[in-house]
């Protein structure tokens, strides 16, 4: 395909059909992770007791977004998409099978080293837990007992990576719901049954591990990829993947640091921060699960393509594209959550052994951690287009630049703010990555261009204005108007689809070309789409 406005939006297309399976995927898994964190916060609480499991849970998860979904899938599926574009499907097959062996052994030996070093990772990751015996060993019982779900989620993402190379989307992004699924059945099947009764969302974290690889192997088989593995560990493309494989892992280590350094420091802090955190974490997640990572994970295999074909305009133009998009979405959802968070949090999980005053903290943190959702949305486009040029050693030191800022941040803000301060941190941190990244990019591409993003970024944030009035008129914040007596569900739904139908009018009426471009993707069909930069 030429490098021409033509074949520009073509991929644009592409990517926008993409956005859309799988965005329906997410949203699927998204709902039942909610319904997941309601259970485990009717069941437990925010106490203790869910901070030792979302202690244990986030050390083999963050392996599993350095090793498994994230650096690996990052590493793979521009190799996998050099290979079937240019050695077809025969050639593809055999580095499917290369990579799936090479990978069983080294996830393996991880997972290994990680139950028989899980006294000394918990001590790292939770050092104020040391006086709590109790709490400190349920903790370490909890993570040898999830560290193989390591194994299976890596393996699950390497199908993923052939599955996207193929650009089928949908099944490898509805994976993650099978996980949510076995955790709530777990909790209602089990917990009575195990002592203690938090066990049994590690036991159910194990089968959604399995039932996600296992979701994926019939589509793999119906398009003839092999799915036994093979020892040809010298496989030349193989090699390529490890190379890319490090450095990968660094750069998302960057992301990833930031969240282990929250967890380090809020250990200190009162009981129940740590779950304030993960909560509003799992809030302000939404939208950039359903959205950013999204349009990141469906633009990086037709970005891939480009680079291998030497289209650096057209790379450029998706670039640009997805960036516009990103903050179209991104910076609204951002408002909707600093002024909604409250009585989304309270609709969400004050139930049980969720109080009142647990609603109330984590709506705190959610507005730090919401402060930054325009930047981690675009963060991962722009790093996804260097690993798309093959070049994955910028991503790690701007990441690291970025980690260095959120430690210093963090400590001065986490006593005067606790832990609204350890969210503010990673939101800030945030920007100073997503630019120190765009900022290189426009030396190697000539873009994003900032004239271009600023039109776009003008018309998102006066539409957003009206959208900030409705917040403050329907919450009682405008002079004059009386605060609501209740807000409960109904309350809430109206405020937030009111919030999105103003949104959209507003940007409608100031010609926004990014709202064709989203509705194209909400009814799965390309539509029109917002013009690639320069044309």
């Amino acid at each position: 395909m030429s490098d021409t406005p033509g074949s520009h939006e073509h991929v644009q297309r592409g990517v926008v059909s993409a956005v859309g399976a799988i965005s329906l995927a997410t949203l699927a898994s998204r709902v039942l992770g909610y319904l997941r964190d309601m259970v485990v916060a009717h069941a437990f609480g925010a106490g203790p007791v869910t901070d030792a499991f979302l202690v244990a849970f986030r050390i083999p998860n963050l392996l599993r977004r350095l090793l498994g979904e994230g650096a690996l899938s990052t590493a793979v599926i521009p190799v996998f998409t050099e290979t079937l574009t240019q050695g077809g499907p025969e050639a593809f097959g055999r580095l499917a099978r290369a990579a799936t062996g090479a990978a069983i052994v080294v996830l393996c030996l991880v997972s290994a080293l990680g139950v028989l070093l899980s006294h000394q990772v918990v001590a790292i990751m939770a050092p104020g837990w040391r006086a709590d015996a109790a709490l400190f060993d349920l903790a370490v019982s909890l993570t040898r007992v999830m560290f193989p779900y390591l194994v299976l989620v890596g393996l699950a993402a390497l199908a993923m990576g052939a599955l996207n190379a193929h650009h089928r989307f949908f099944t490898a992004a509805l994976g993650p719901a099978v996980v949510n699924v076995a955790m709530i059945v777990a909790v209602f099947g089990l917990a009575g049954h195990i002592d203690p009764p938090v066990m049994a969302l590690a036991v159910g974290v194990l089968v959604g591990g399995l039932g996600q690889l296992l979701v994926q192997l019939p589509e793999l088989r119906r398009l003839g990829v092999p799915i036994r593995p093979s020892a040809e560990w010298r496989h030349p493309a193989v090699a390529r993947i490890a190379h890319r494989l490090w450095p990968a892992v660094f750069a998302l280590a960057a992301v990833q640091i930031t969240v282990v350094v929250n967890t380090l420091l809020a250990s200190l802090l009162p009981a129940g921060t740590v779950s304030y955190l993960y909560y509003a974490d799992r809030v302000m997640e939404f939208p950039l699960g359903i959205f950013g990572i999204a349009l990141a994970t469906a633009a990086l295999p037709s970005m891939s393509a480009q680079a291998a074909r030497g289209e650096l305009a057209g790379l450029r133009a998706t670039l640009e594209f997805a960036l516009r998009m990103a903050a179209f979405v991104a910076v609204p959802a951002a408002v909707g959550l600093v002024l909604l968070g409250g009585p989304i949090v309270r609709v969400l999980f004050q139930r049980g052994e969720f109080s009142a005053a647990d609603a109330v903290l984590t709506a705190q943190a959610l507005t730090g951690y919401a402060v930054g959702l325009p930047a981690f949305s675009a963060t991962r486009i722009a790093a996804q287009t260097f690993y798309a040029l093959g070049d994955t050693r910028t991503p790690v030191l701007v990441g690291f630049v970025s980690v260095a800022v959120n430690v210093v941040l963090a400590l001065l803000l986490m006593w005067p703010m606790r832990h609204t301060g350890l969210a503010l941190a990673s939101s800030l941190s945030s920007y100073v990555n997503v630019l120190g990244l765009c900022w290189l990019l426009r030396r190697r591409l000539g873009g994003p261009r900032g004239a271009d993003l600023r039109r776009s970024l003008a018309r998102t944030l006066a539409a957003s204005a009206l959208l900030v009035l409705w917040c403050a008129w329907m919450s009682g914040l405008v002079p004059g108007v009386p605060a609501p007596a209740h807000q409960g569900l109904a309350w809430t739904a109206v405020a937030l689809v009111g919030g999105m139908a103003i949104y959209a009018a507003g940007a409608a009426a100031l010609g926004s070309s990014e709202l064709r471009g989203l509705l194209g993707m909400l009814r799965r069909r390309p539509g029109t789409l917002p013009p690639a930069a320069g044309r």
